[in-house]
């Protein structure tokens, strides 16, 4: 199975709204230039910039006619209850009301968390999710499981990117650690790709399709945006493995011979 992670697009509406459009434009037509095409495409987060009404209209005008299945993820810049209402009972949140859910698709369960925390640039899972995380990856244990959510659950040497991490790292970890199935944990939030261990498995953080953090890992620079390319991730489930690509966006070329 193959699935395009895709992070923090960052859709807005005005005079602000073309670049963040024309990158997940951009990220969008990369997937669908990819062979094979991807089984799914999961967006980790930030889906907009200020959790607007008008900014969910605009994602749903990008992604509406979009061929593959789209699976979307709550981030600290979204709406909780504009999510909802926007996309709430269709395939994009996995049919339901909640903006934690999973997916069974034949090669792998898609499953999505919540750490949406109003107000607050950090996230948190809570207990009653962690139970029914928990719950359903027991429900599917011969089925590799892909677990997606905004913030990263580890600190990743980036002052600034660590003190708006996910807050109940350690009571993830344990019921990650309890699924070896799990064959990736992956995140956005960072608008940086990082890969690290986590929970008895892998995780791994999607750049933006939109734009770069710089790779500020001292406490006296202060973080800014880089002019890094844009780029995706791609999963590629077999059996009890994953193997992620990066795979670039904004500078994606042609090939230009083979080999």
């Amino acid at each position: 199975m193959l699935i395009a992670q895709l992070s923090d697009p960052h859709v807005t509406t005005g005079v602000l709204g073309a670049e963040p459009a024309a990158g997940l434009h951009r990220a969008l037509g990369r997937v669908l230039a990819l062979e094979p095409r991807p089984d799914c495409v999961v967006v980790t987060g930030d889906l907009v910039d200020q959790g607007r009404p008008d900014e969910y209209a605009a994602l749903r005008e990008i992604i509406g006619r979009f061929p593959l299945p789209v699976h979307l993820v709550a981030g600290n810049h979204d709406d909780r209850e504009s999510l909802l209402d926007a996309f709430g009972g269709t395939p994009w949140l996995g049919g339901g009301f909640s903006a934690y859910y999973h997916v069974d698709h034949p090669g792998a369960t898609v499953v999505v968390l919540d750490s949406l925390v109003p107000g607050a640039d950090g996230g948190r899972l809570d207990e009653e999710q962690l139970a029914w995380l928990d719950g359903v990856l027991a429900g599917r244990p011969d089925v590799p499981a892909v677990v997606f959510v905004h913030h990263p659950p580890v600190a990743v040497g980036i002052p600034a990117a660590d003190a708006v991490r996910l807050a109940d790292a350690d009571a993830f970890a344990a019921v990650i650690g309890r699924h070896p199935h799990v064959v990736r944990v992956a995140a956005g939030h960072l608008h940086r790709p990082v890969t690290t261990a986590f929970g008895g498995t892998v995780l791994t953080v999607a750049p933006s399709t939109w734009k770069q953090a710089s790779l500020t890992m001292t406490e006296d620079e202060r973080i800014g945006w880089v002019a890094e390319p844009t780029a995706l991730l791609l999963h590629l489930i077999d059996g009890g493995s994953c193997v992620t690509h990066l795979v670039q966006v904004s500078h994606a070329t042609g090939m230009t011979c083979g080999y």
